[in-house]
């Protein structure tokens, strides 16, 4: 029995190097040691090695399982890897490697079936084996792998010797190093002088503190008093008979050089053992939070604070070591933390909540930076943060008494005072929503500057609405509410109705944090109990329930890379709790140290990016390292309240704190500074940074007004410009915002400057001072669509007869033309219907069509093969149509077309219409094909989880935030550029498949894009530049550093459908959702020619059709095809044959064609 234990003692051990291997990367030495071992036969591995026909390696992997003379299944196994091998060297013509495999490997077998190794024998004397008969289905080397594989895998399933060694067991990550380190921590236990930072320098030894040099200060671990300070996890802190681990904290032991004598430590040792259970109740196989049982010790330091806040799970890496096993990283530097003061805003109220609109500050875009601001009567503003003026401002009203309850009516007419709890933006920064202090929630739609409408008034909670947050899974625009009334609800944005109604909190929901992690969307709430809880979006109950640290009403918060959970709160006893949490074990991974003990409200926190946290207690906001328990700084802005609300921008460059009397304070980076500087000039002296004592608000210490060393009774607070004053006095008409830095140029402010200055003057009062500086903000790419001469000519088509089109139709009534492509033999159309139908329109090669290319002279034939009676259909199943993104792709030589509609991914034959395979059903769901145009075995896959894979390269490429609709390949560059919904686009590196670069497209004034508008990117013909298609612009952009050369957008609201280059990459085929279809010159996109709806849709009234899909034809430059909403392709050449459809193939315009002027 004891032999037995140890047996699979030392099995688990073999498991547990595999994964160390695995977890460092040496996975060529991971599959010999499952080799060398036979615990363990990775399929995945052994599959691969299949399918790409390293015969000689499967055979060695497989020896260390298995041999050929086993068992029946064995033979077999070795039998069919053989046959493959020497069928695929009969194709390949190479009949010398035929023979030797039939020699040395096949005789094997020849013994137990001499007729069929006399028949193998028998193929080297046919030209082609197919001429089998068993052999004729035999296709090519990759599909027989396939074939093999799926074969072999039911061989190895059913084959006794594989039992128990296909199927890796669950083992927790790091698990061989937490062993490690849970040994180290019970050596250091035992030692007989503890040191508070050993050095471990080497696992091949007992790890022994020795006696130190200033010993003297060191007291006895004997002491008795020592017991009553030892700390007691408080089992509240989780559901069920569970505690919380205890173990060695990353700054406990960590090298940090040579004890100094001047320092002085009470030890304090105690070893303690705490089993740590979970909640059966668990979300999915996904666990969001979990814990596992677990034994760990503890180390302890007097002059710390021992509450149960300070102490941290053993989650590795803890113990630095000399050699660099387990390090200790350096922490960030935090000279980019926001420091300085850069606007002050004044409002009329007190603010009680904010939030940044989305977009991202950088040197390129954004003249307007947005805050929106909440009050304590109701109020709600827009403030411009880069001229630190409000836009807009809306006082409370209800939009529909009629549409109230009673209840709310009530509550109004016993007091009518109306407090804002949150204001927050969506992700998109398309709407934003503020939650009341009763029942109700608004809604607003924000276009850009000052075009807000409403949207949505909903009586959503009975009581205060105390949090509201923004989601969007499974591609739904929702919105979270919870309230007093114990529940959370979810809603649509776009119709108001309710979606969700969750029940499970025994108190007022206080926050509410939603999330995406591994596909799976849920909702993390707290209430003011304590509690913490997950819902997926179903009503079927809360997935996690948990205790807060301290039973604090506490607010969660994810990092900016979405990996890493924070919570912080407050509770009755003004406690304080900052924890990062490990979502696997559902335990407080780290607690940071230096939140006052006795705050009167509830402590606000924020991640800062991926690097520090940020928290604002007692008059300051306090930063740490992400890594480090110890508080890093403060950053004292100055007359804060004990606990302020604080709010970051998104990219961490811009902080706003709630300051003292009606004041927000704009805090930023020095690079931030830089930015804001940018959008207008003279702004703030990026010198004047914040320290951590207080200070007077005068912005720049070397003007006039603080040199002076008296300042001016009259003097406002909040000077911005540093040049207001140059003669050492300031004049006591200055306004409180002194914006322009030519005010007082002279010495003397203009005494009849205007203090309220409206922000549409002030907006356009900057504009005049630095043009060309606010133009550079903006945009950097001009649209020069005008030539040299001023004047741009268009040549207008509004008559059949002034063109060539030929309009072809698919059988029955047919669905909307979602994508089109010719063949790249140029003889067909192929399109894919909405429906997911492929339709195949051929042209004929006879007297008519010598070349039996694409032509429209003669029409084509809606073609099928005889032997299939059945269009090419995709697989509709668990796919939504509306929602789905079809996508395709033909391989090089025309055989095979892969394609999807919001389904599973068909491989389909193009001569017999068969679907050759089927694979990767949603979710996710494909929404972008891309061929590598020198291997048609590599496939890029854009998927709706804003993921890339690489299919049989098995590469997952992660950057998007939304689903990848674009994917173009450049083997000059060895790049794949990917576009996708977020608007972003990425170049990814084809030998390793590492991101390269990244760009964000940048959209006109006011110019939002419709929710789940797709992006498309095509590689020019000289494979350097490619273009860009959004539903707002065309662009041409540059692939080594993503530079835009050029760009055109809509000069109306004109929304763009679909665009492609021609064959020869000198011009733009585009189609408008109008109908239009517009022809530009690729080098400048300069439009040069339109082809109106009424003179391809004459037959009218089909008003609502307009096309959808367009596509080139890879051999004539000037032909191109349209797909419409109506099923029809209509395919277009220029009336007379040429190379351009532009004006110089023309004659003079006449009253046929109509030539336009663009002033």
């Amino acid at each position: 029995m004891a032999s037995e234990k140890r047996s699979a003692l030392n099995k688990e051990l073999l498991f547990l190097i595999l994964q160390f291997c695995n977890d460092e990367g040496y996975k060529r030495t991971s599959h010999i040691f499952e080799r060398e071992s036979g615990c363990y036969f990775d399929m995945e591995f052994f599959e691969d090695l299949v399918l790409n026909g390293k015969w000689n390696k499967v055979e060695k992997y497989l020896s260390g399982f298995t041999s050929i003379n086993d068992n029946k299944y064995s033979t077999k196994i070795y039998f069919e890897i053989r046959k493959l091998n020497f069928l695929e060297a009969l194709d390949k013509n190479d009949r010398a490697k035929a023979l030797d495999i039939l020699m040395k490997d096949l005789k094997v077998f020849a013994q137990d079936n001499e007729e069929l190794y006399r028949e193998m024998t028998q193929l080297l004397t046919l030209d082609n084996f197919r001429e089998h008969e068993l052999l004729s289905m035999y296709e090519d080397a990759e599909s027989s792998r396939k074939i093999l594989m799926d074969e072999l895998k039911k061989l190895i399933e059913v084959n006794p010797i594989f039992h128990g060694k296909l199927k890796f067991p669950v083992i927790k990550s790091q698990r061989l190093r937490r062993l490690i380190n849970q040994g180290l921590n019970w050596q250091h236990i035992q030692c007989k002088y503890p040191q508070p930072n050993p050095d471990i320098e080497t696992l091949f030894e007992d790890h022994v503190c020795q006696w130190p040099h200033d010993h003297l200060f060191m007291q006895s671990t004997d002491n008795p008093q020592l017991d009553a300070s030892l700390p007691v996890f408080p089992s509240s802190w989780f559901c069920g008979p569970s505690t919380v681990t205890q173990a060695v904290s990353r700054e406990d032991i960590c090298v940090s050089g040579p004890i100094t004598s001047g320092r002085g430590y009470n030890n304090h040792i105690v070893a303690t053992t705490s089993v740590n259970m979970r909640d059966s109740n668990t979300m999915s196989q996904n666990s969001l939070l979990g814990a596992e049982y677990e034994v760990a010790s503890t180390v302890l330091h007097s002059g710390r604070n021992h509450s149960p806040e300070s102490s941290v799970s053993d989650d590795l890496p803890i113990i630095s070591m000399n050699n660099g096993m387990l390090q200790n990283f350096e922490p960030v530097s935090h000279t980019d933390l926001p420091k300085t003061v850069a606007r002050i805003l004044n409002e009329s109220s007190s603010p009680m909540s904010m939030d940044f609109h989305p977009s991202i500050l950088n040197d390129v875009h954004l003249l307007v930076l947005v805050l929106s601001v909440g009050t304590d009567i109701g109020d709600i503003g827009l403030w411009d943060v880069n001229l630190g003026v409000k836009m807009l401002s809306r006082n409370f009203t209800v939009w529909n008494i009629g549409a109230c309850s009673t209840m709310f009516k009530t509550a109004m007419m016993k007091d009518p005072c109306m407090s804002v709890n949150c204001i927050a933006w969506s992700p998109n920064g398309s709407f934003f929503g503020i939650a009341y202090s009763k029942h109700i929630v608004q809604l607003y739609s924000y276009h850009g500057v000052t075009d807000v409408q409403q949207k949505l008034e909903i009586d959503a909670h009975v009581g205060g609405v105390n949090d509201l947050a923004f989601a969007t899974p499974s591609k739904l625009q929702l919105v979270i509410t919870g309230g007093d009334d114990k529940l959370i609800k979810v809603w649509d944005v776009i119709t108001g109705v309710q979606m969700h109604n969750l029940e499970g909190h025994e108190a007022p929901v206080y926050s509410l944090c939603p999330h995406c992690k591994d596909g799976i969307h849920f909702i993390f709430s707290t209430s003011v109990d304590g509690k913490i809880k997950a819902w997926l979006y179903d009503n079927m109950g809360a997935r996690v329930h948990i205790d807060a640290p301290g039973l604090a009403c506490t607010t969660i918060a994810y990092s900016a890379d979405n990996k890493r959970l924070f919570s912080c709160g407050t509770n009755k006893n003004g406690e304080s709790f900052l924890v990062e949490w490990n979502e696997s074990e559902g335990d407080a991974k780290r607690t940071y140290q230096g939140l006052c003990e006795n705050s009167s409200a509830v402590v606000q926190f924020s991640p800062i990016k991926e690097n520090f946290l940020a928290a604002a207690d007692d008059h300051v906001i306090k930063i740490w390292d992400m890594d480090k328990v110890e508080q890093l700084t403060i950053i004292d802005a100055g007359d804060l309240p004990a606990n302020p609300h604080i709010r970051f921008n998104k990219d961490g460059t811009l902080l706003a704190v709630i300051a003292s009397e009606n004041k927000i304070k704009i805090l930023a980076t020095a690079y931030g500074l830089q930015l804001l500087n940018a959008s207008v000039t003279g702004f703030v002296n990026s010198s004047s940074d914040v320290s951590d004592g207080p200070r007077k608000h005068v912005i720049n210490p070397s003007s006039s007004v603080a040199n002076s060393g008296e300042a001016d009774a009259h003097v406002p607070t909040h000077v911005i410009n540093p040049s207001v004053a140059n003669s050492g006095e300031a004049d006591a008409h200055v306004p409180t915002h002194v914006i322009n830095p030519s005010v007082a140029n002279s010495g003397e402010a203009d005494a009849h400057v205007p203090t309220n200055m409206s922000y549409a003057n002030l907006s356009a009062s900057l504009q005049n001072c630095d043009e060309e500086r606010i133009k550079d903000a903006k945009q950097k790419i001009i649209d020069n669509a005008n030539n040299k001469s001023g004047v741009c000519k268009i040549i207008q088509i509004s008559m059949p007869s002034q063109c060539k089109s030929l309009q072809l139709n698919g059988y029955g009534e047919a669905d909307k033309i979602s994508r089109l492509i010719y063949t790249n033999a140029g003889n067909a159309i192929l399109a894919l219907a909405s429906n997911g139908t492929h339709l195949l329109w051929k042209w004929p090669q006879n007297d008519l069509n010598l070349s039996g290319k694409a032509t429209t002279d003669v029409p084509p034939q809606l073609w099928q093969p005889r032997s299939c009676s059945r269009m090419m259909t995709n697989d509709l199943t668990d796919s939504t149509p509306e929602e789905a993104v079809p996508c395709f792709a033909l391989s090089k030589n025309d055989s095979y077309l892969l394609s999807a509609s919001g389904g599973i991914i068909s491989l389909f034959n193009m001569l017999t219409f068969k679907r050759m395979m089927s694979f990767m059903s949603p979710s996710p769901a494909a929404t972008s094909l891309a061929f590598h145009p020198q291997d048609n075995n590599i496939v890029a896959i854009g998927m709706d989880d804003s993921t890339i894979l690489i299919y049989h390269v098995k590469s997952k490429l992660k950057g998007h935030s939304g689903r990848v609709t674009g994917l173009a390949f450049s083997t000059a560059m060895d790049l794949l550029v990917s576009s996708g919904e977020d608007a972003q686009i990425f170049t990814w590196n084809l030998g390793g498949w590492g991101k390269c670069k990244s760009k964000q497209l940048q959209f006109p004034d006011e110019r939002i894009p419709v929710r789940g508008s797709n992006t498309m990117v095509q590689f020019h013909q000289d494979q350097v530049n490619f273009l860009v298609v959004h539903e707002t612009q065309l662009s041409i952009y540059e692939a080594k550093e993503l530079g835009c050369v050029q760009q055109w957008i809509p000069e109306d609201s004109t929304r763009i459908s679909q665009a492609t280059l021609s064959c020869d990459s000198q011009m733009v085929f585009a189609c408008f959702i109008g109908g239009i279809v517009s022809i530009f010159g690729a080098s400048d996109l300069q439009l040069k020619c339109q082809i109106l709806p009424i003179s391809y849709l004459p037959y009218t009234p089909r008003g609502n059709v307009h096309p959808l899909a367009v596509a080139a034809n890879p051999h004539k430059a000037t032909q191109f095809a349209v797909g419409l909403t109506d099923g029809a392709v209509i395919v277009f050449e220029p009336q007379k044959p040429g190379n351009s459809w532009y004006l110089a193939e023309y004659e003079p315009a006449t009253a046929s064609s109509c030539l336009l002027q663009d002033d």
